[in-house]
């Protein structure tokens, strides 16, 4: 998938080394941003999806810096749902009868000294040349705020109620521990648009602004210190002339 545009450029991973370096990124943005601290001298975010997944990198093209990474794990469709990393954090039973290739986006990350959008556009071009080669009909993963606290979150949380919860065919219900439910807890709030954007997380911005729905429920998860939701997007329902820019992305 080498891709190039403008100062960056896309990679997929070749071998351990590349692998480790998103690790460490992803450790740095999940952990280390919010103030976690670590004794070992080569601090990294791992799991045991790594070795399962394909590891998007996009770097500077100057520098090499890495500067963004996400995971995907490819599924024949919806009966495998259950190896899905969201399905442990998830039920995802009513999933298990989509007809079609899905993706699931994990881990996505972008340093946290790097604001410029063309990284985010780059990555979802990467994504939109996959679903094309791969014929991938549902994209899926879960979009984390960053904390664990809800307070500061309401109105995003509330928009999410009023807009954007997925629809019952497909809705996941609770499984993990402790969660937030938020359609329940919010159904009375009236959500403030600009304050609901303002905390959504880009990645999450971008899932919604393509046709995307969300659990009604936000996962607590202590490890990673942050709040997530389910994030689901049917591909045949993006809107055309946004898939147009996506593909001129991947391109």
């Amino acid at each position: 998938m080498a891709l190039r545009k403008g100062r960056y450029e896309v990679l997929v991973a070749d071998g351990p080394d590349d692998i480790r370096e998103a690790q460490r990124l992803r450790w740095l943005c999940f952990v280390g941003q919010r103030g976690g601290v670590s004794t070992a001298s080569d601090s990294v975010d791992a799991d045991d999806y790594d070795q399962r997944c394909s590891h998007v990198l996009i770097r500077d093209a100057a520098t090499r810096q890495l500067v963004a990474c996400f995971r995907m794990l490819t599924l024949a469709g919806g009966e495998e749902i259950g190896d899905s990393y969201s399905a442990r954090y998830y039920n995802l039973s009513r999933l298990r009868d989509f007809d079609g290739k899905m993706v699931e986006i994990g881990r996505f990350c972008i340093h946290p000294e790097r604001q410029d959008p063309d990284i985010l556009r780059l990555a979802w071009g990467a994504v939109a040349r996959h679903v094309d080669e791969e014929r991938v009909e549902m994209l899926f993963g879960c979009s984390s705020f960053m904390g664990t606290d809800t307070q500061g979150y309401e109105d995003a949380f509330a928009m999410l109620r009023e807009r954007h919860l997925a629809p019952k065919r497909w809705l996941p219900r609770v499984k993990a521990p402790n969660v937030f439910r938020f359609a329940r807890a919010l159904r009375l709030r009236k959500a403030d648009p600009r304050r609901a954007m303002a905390a959504m997380p880009p990645l999450l911005r971008s899932y919604l602004a393509m046709g995307g729905w969300v659990s009604d429920h936000a996962v607590v998860d202590k490890q990673l210190g942050t709040l997530h939701v389910f994030t689901g997007l049917e591909v045949r329902a993006i809107p055309p002339a946004r898939a147009k820019l996506l593909r001129a992305a991947g391109a």
